[in-house]
């Protein structure tokens, strides 16, 4: 019994061991990833800056390649900023909420492909605001970023009955030249089109739609 005591223990302590040298050894590879990165947060938003313009520049030439390497960069950045640990989104004081939010686009300004932007479009005489998401949001390993849409006028028909949609992972095919407006104009007049047969619908009054079906809350 004292035998198979021992035996576990030693199993446990070489565990121990094996966990811990590859702790290091992951430290050690991000260390080397990261090297070129700056590692304070005024420095960062010079270099995510950068990377913005470039990931404009990589979804507009339609660069699969440049597009993947900048995002995978840019996640870098933030977890170096992070204390070298990838919750970059945890919370709003967060790296990747501070990187997107301190430079996200003018209000009512399109943004760069990747750069946070608020800013209104119209789809058949009905004005929409886009929320349009970050390089860092939550579907950046897709092509297409994801946005929200907002009503701007609650007494006007408009395309979701809540006054609210999101549109994440768009399943289309890349393309060149297409900015982030005309992207978010041909998926919302696909929409439009498709889902709601080209008819705008009425808005549900303000609380109301909590207490609807989910699939009516659209």
């Amino acid at each position: 019994m004292t035998r198979t005591h021992d035996n576990d223990a030693g199993q446990l302590g070489f565990d121990d061991l094996l966990a811990d040298t590859e702790a290091q050894n992951a430290h050690r590879k991000f260390e080397r990833e990261t090297a070129h990165l700056p590692g304070d947060m005024e420095k960062g938003l010079s270099f995510y800056r950068e990377q913005l313009r470039a990931h404009n520049s990589a979804m507009l030439a339609c660069d699969g390649d440049e597009i993947i390497r900048i995002r995978g960069q840019a996640r870098l950045l933030a977890a170096k900023l992070n204390g070298g640990t990838f919750g970059i989104l945890a919370g709003p004081e967060s790296p990747g909420n501070v990187l997107m939010d301190r430079t996200a686009g003018p209000e009512r300004h399109v943004p760069l492909w990747g750069q946070k932007g608020d800013f209104i479009i119209d789809i058949d005489d009905i004005p929409v605001r886009v929320e349009m998401e970050g390089m860092l949001g939550i579907v950046s390993h897709c092509h297409w970023l994801g946005f929200a849409i907002h009503a701007v006028d609650r007494d006007r028909p408009f395309l979701s009955e809540t006054g609210y949609r999101s549109f994440l992972g768009v399943h289309a095919d890349p393309a060149k030249d297409v900015a982030v407006d005309q992207f978010v104009e041909t998926v919302l007049r696909s929409y439009l089109s498709e889902e709601l047969g080209g008819h705008p619908v009425a808005l549900i009054p303000r609380g109301q739609h909590l207490n609807m079906p989910a699939q009516a809350n659209r």
